[in-house]
């Protein structure tokens, strides 16, 4: 016998943000519990219970949807799945070419050597300066201006 099972989706109750689709499944299958998904599934694991809500669909129900959306999540108040879609009338955007982040890592990684050492270097004249600044109250101090 070929048993259907159809996707459970497991989201916050706060967010409506999906945590985890089971997905659906066909064949020689067995429906898991609950309980038994959240001993499975380490995004389940990793949440308090009471936070996570579960919706249980039928097989099929909403495949065109799930096909076609970019996107879908639970409305916190209604408890009923809300899909997005591509803006068929939207254009692809232009790539956006740059440097490889390796390549990008590497002149930050100069220019906080760089930064570092200008800080050191205007540290070194403060306290030249504030040196001399008491050789010049000390100065004074002797010569009894002050």
């Amino acid at each position: 016998m070929i048993n259907q099972i159809g996707r459970k989706i497991y989201y916050d109750k706060a967010t409506g943000n999906v945590i985890v689709d089971t997905g659906e499944m066909m064949g020689a299958v067995v429906e898991t519990t609950v309980d038994q998904d959240f001993e499975t599934y380490q995004a389940l694991k990793e949440r308090v219970r009471d936070t996570v809500g579960v919706i249980q669909l039928e097989f099929g129900q909403y495949a065109q949807d799930f096909a076609e959306c970019n996107g879908y999540r639970v409305n916190p108040e209604t408890l009923e799945l809300e899909f997005s879609y591509p803006d068929p009338n939207a254009t692809e955007p232009e790539p956006v070419y740059q440097k490889s982040l390796t390549e990008q890592f590497r002149e930050l990684e100069q220019q906080n050597a760089e930064l570092l050492l200008d800080l050191v270097m205007k540290d070194g004249r403060i306290t030249e300066v504030e040196q001399t600044q008491a050789n010049l109250i000390l100065d004074l101090t002797m010569k009894g201006v002050i």
